[in-house]
């Protein structure tokens, strides 16, 4: 699989990519989150849309999914066409990141995709249903509203994933080193070969990202196989991560608000997720105006 500085947005100078692993429990949302925490920390502008419908998502990491009643405008309105608002209103904001809200209309998404695309082709119109999402950031003004987008779906094959790679064309990886990771990690090639045929897209892996670390040989075999670009390995971080679903924050102000000693290997955790960010914008050639001293808690978020 290619790495490549291609994404939706017909090579506009913006860095887009999907965090997608195919194992469940590896970390990937609040990888999404610290990531793109990070990006925000260099000075950089990140959108980051969470497509997965289940409670324990992105958006209730950063405690922006207080309303998700079928009468609030939301992503899945627009990507059906039928919006109550502008796509601005959709957003929040939290830790110096953009982040558009999951909503309960997300469980549904592939009939309402399907109904619109019916709907449409009786009129003789022409509606790609994994192609929404990308009409909706495009037509929003996304690339050139910010640097960074990131999305981050289910890790179910359908319309979320779809949408989500469509528009990125680009993925970071969370892999749980263990022989389940490696087989997720095999499998990923067939998958995104798949995918690129039915979406007619080239796809490629800006890095790869172990997960839980614990320096065992088997573990070491595994992540040496890998063949995607893997900048940092994370320990097991069990307990930071948990702390972060708790305060509903990112683990860059968990460990700075909610820690009354840092801890050298929590810092260092920060440290690396700073130094994936400077690598994901450097595969793309995005520089950052402000970047950290990786893992400096007290650093200021500073976006234009």
């Amino acid at each position: 699989m290619r790495t490549f500085k291609m994404n939706g947005f017909h090579g506009e100078h913006m860095l887009a990519y999907s965090t997608y692993s195919e194992a469940g429990g590896v970390g990937k949302t609040t990888t999404a989150a610290n990531l793109a925490v990070a990006h925000a920390r260099a000075g950089l502008k990140p959108l980051v849309v969470p497509l997965d419908p289940q409670d324990g998502n992105l958006s209730r990491l950063f405690g922006v999914d207080e309303d998700r009643t079928e009468s609030v405008d939301n992503i899945v309105r627009h990507m059906i066409r039928r919006p109550k608002g502008d796509f601005e209103d959709l957003v929040r904001s939290s830790e110096g990141v953009d982040i558009v809200p999951e909503h309960n209309m997300l469980s549904d998404l592939a009939e309402y995709l399907r109904r619109e695309k019916e709907q449409a082709e009786a009129m003789g119109e022409a509606f790609g249903m994994h192609a929404q999402l990308l009409r909706v950031l495009r037509d929003a003004g996304v690339p050139e509203k910010y640097d960074v987008l990131i999305c981050d779906p289910p890790a179910t094959e359908g319309p979320h994933l779809y949408n989500a790679i469509h528009a990125t064309r680009s993925l970071a990886i969370p892999v749980e080193p263990t022989a389940k990771g490696r087989a997720a990690v095999e499998g990923l090639e067939a998958l995104v070969t798949g995918l690129e045929n039915q979406l007619e897209v080239e796809v490629g892996v800006l890095a790869a990202i172990p997960m839980g670390f614990k320096n065992t040989t088997d573990q070491r075999q595994i992540i040496d196989e890998i063949e995607y670009p893997t900048p940092e390995i994370i320990g097991e971080r069990a307990s930071l991560m948990e702390g972060c679903w708790m305060k509903q924050c990112s683990a860059f102000r968990y460990v700075r608000d909610h820690r009354d000693r840092h801890r050298d290997y929590e810092i260092e955790t920060l440290a690396q997720f700073d130094r994936i960010a400077r690598h994901l914008e450097d595969e793309v050639g995005l520089e950052a105006p402000n970047p950290p001293e990786p893992g400096d808690v007290e650093h200021e978020v500073m976006t234009a």
